[in-house]
């Protein structure tokens, strides 16, 4: 494997339409951390499950955490193999024949085995990583965990063995015999936006909204805005 790229595998191969396959890390990291949830696929006791989870990436690591006693927290630090797939829809393709419609997304799947942190330092770093992902600044301006709730928490690593990306972009891919079939074709793009935030009700003090929340959700919209 190199620093670049993923070797390509039977595992990891991107089987149907494989132009469209990734396997430098630039890309699917990007897409990795683009997204807040991966659907972690495992099995337990014969049985297949998928679970979609919080997640955060630290360098060629997955990041996840939950409560000590949860069955997939012990499977993600068991060293059991895992894969964990993520996917972003950017719009409906809407083509003249219904066989060539399709969507335009990126998705990314990689594998590997996890373990558990327990290093405190290393912990901690790792809730703060995830806490960042989700709200850049958060960790630094909400109360952190206490010993109770850091006892209560399990935190693991999954180290990426290798993985891939898969990447639809683009307009109708007609057939030259339905060119000329008289129907609207073409993309609905879907956009994630977000909205205006709102206090909770329960707060005593008003607060105006941080700076930072209002940063990210204005830069956030403008990236997803556009058509």
């Amino acid at each position: 494997m190199s620093d670049e790229k993923f070797s390509v595998s039977e595992l990891n191969r991107v089987r149907q339409v494989g132009k469209r396959g990734f396997y430098d890390r630039e890309t699917v990291f990007k897409i990795l951390d683009s997204c807040l949830v991966g659907n972690v696929g495992f099995v337990a006791e014969g049985q297949p499950f998928i679970i979609p989870m919080l997640f955060a990436r630290d360098q060629d690591e997955l990041l996840f955490h939950g409560s000590s006693k949860s069955r997939l927290m012990k499977v993600l630090t068991s060293g059991q193999r895992i894969c964990v797939s993520v996917t972003t829809l950017d719009g409906l393709v809407m083509a003249r024949s219904l066989f060539h419609h399709s969507m335009n997304y990126r998705a990314a799947t990689a594998f590997g085995s996890g373990y558990e942190i327990k290093d405190e330092a290393k912990r901690l770093h790792a809730l703060k990583v995830i806490t960042d992902k989700v709200m850049p600044h958060r960790w630094d301006d909400a109360r952190q965990p206490n010993d109770q709730e850091t006892k209560a928490t399990c935190v693991a690593a999954v180290k990426i063995d290798t993985a891939s990306a898969k990447v639809r972009l683009g307009e109708p891919a007609d057939d030259a015999k339905d060119m000329d079939f008289d129907v609207w074709s073409g993309v609905v793009p879907i956009r994630t936006i977000a909205g205006s935030p709102v206090e909770s009700s329960d707060s005593t003090n008003k607060h105006p909204v941080p700076d930072y929340i209002e940063a990210w959700r204005t830069n956030h919209n403008a990236v997803n805005s556009h058509e």
